[in-house]
């Protein structure tokens, strides 16, 4: 599908104040989140639709999501019900906190995890049905 060697971008979902780094004359292009906190890169090795995955890079920003992965990779890993519930709890609350930029720019929904380094996920250019199941229609993007 084209994707090996794109880098994609794992920025923070606020976006920074007008000439702190988020504008036109910071010389960050917006399409790449140049208004949130940089949490890091991917660069794409390996797409095995509708995942895709690759060698992640930590941002200066990283450490401040670092343990929220670590706990989604955590549950991800039960089988009860119980670990499904808090999974979602701590899936919701990366989906506000972080974005992840493709080289067209912001996607709409997306799966992401991160182990040392390196990064998995799978995306959509629409958002997710409203059950948290991001299902196989529009996983993995249209773009590429």
């Amino acid at each position: 599908m084209g994707f090996e060697g794109e880098t994609w971008y794992v920025r923070g979902a606020a976006p920074v104040a007008v000439g702190t780094g988020g504008d036109a004359e910071s010389g960050l292009d917006p399409r790449h989140g140049g208004g949130g906190a940089d949490i890091g890169e991917i660069l794409i090795d390996e797409a095995d639709f509708p995942w895709l995955s690759g060698r992640f890079r930590a941002g200066p920003a990283f450490g401040a999501v670092e343990d929220l992965f670590a706990r989604e990779l955590a549950l991800a890993e039960g089988d009860d019900a119980a670990h499904r519930s808090r999974w979602e709890a701590i899936q919701a609350e990366i989906e506000r906190t972080v974005r992840l930029i493709s080289p067209d720019g912001p996607v709409a929904a997306f799966l992401l995890h991160i182990r040392g380094d390196r990064a998995w996920f799978r995306w959509s250019d629409a958002p997710f049905d409203d059950e948290g199941d991001e299902g196989d229609e529009g996983a993995g993007g249209a773009g590429g």
